[in-house]
């Protein structure tokens, strides 16, 4: 997920380089930092949560 959100990211930033119009640049972003939000959520989840072993 985190890849996605990297690739939104240069998209928008790309995008914004080349004048593309806002609303490319702006939904490319938006999509970036959701994406990265639900990362971070589902990071701290996990790590949280931790890994357990077996228990024999």
């Amino acid at each position: 997920m985190l890849r996605w959100a990297v690739i939104f990211l240069i998209v928008a930033i790309i995008a914004g380089a080349l004048g593309v119009s806002g609303a490319v640049v702006g939904t490319a972003a938006w999509i970036a930092k959701v994406l990265f939000v639900i990362f971070i959520v589902l990071f701290l989840i996990g790590l949280i949560s931790g890994r357990r072993g077996p228990i024999a």
